[in-house]
């Protein structure tokens, strides 16, 4: 059985160009490698830490796979979990967007033991935002 040791999500996007401003300028993620080199963009990806996002523009993806036309507009139901580190990492980060972007839900503690709000992206992906924190007992 193999071992995985890493997930990049691989998100087909309305405008790859919003995306990347989206996840830059909103949600503090650097800047990665965009293609061509100069807007308009028809692949980009950030990262923050060890988390990778790539976006690929549709109109491309569909040239490529036209199989997948049924499938493209498939951002409902999807979401990402990213965990956030240090000990209010998550309200800080809900304080941060919570203007520029639309929460779904506010900054809950789970019975899980994690601390967590969501937001939706430009192109309705969910992101789910956590951070451990003690179980209750």
């Amino acid at each position: 059985m193999p071992h995985f040791n890493k997930l990049t999500p691989n998100l087909v996007v309305s405008s790859v160009e919003r995306s990347l401003a989206f996840y830059v300028d909103v949600l503090g993620f650097e800047r990665g490698m965009t293609v061509p080199d100069k807007s308009p963009f028809v692949f980009a990806s950030v990262t923050s830490g060890s988390v990778e996002v790539f976006f690929n523009d549709t109109a491309e993806v569909l040239k490529e796979h036209p199989d997948w036309a049924g499938r493209v507009k498939a951002s409902a139901g999807s979401s990402m979990f990213i965990e956030a580190v240090g000990p209010g990492a998550v309200d800080a980060l809900h304080d941060r967007v919570k203007a520029k972007a639309r929460v779904v839900t506010p900054p809950t503690r789970q019975w899980y033991g994690m601390r967590e709000f969501s937001i939706e992206d430009p192109d309705g992906f969910v992101i789910i935002f956590a951070e451990r924190v003690e179980v209750r007992k």
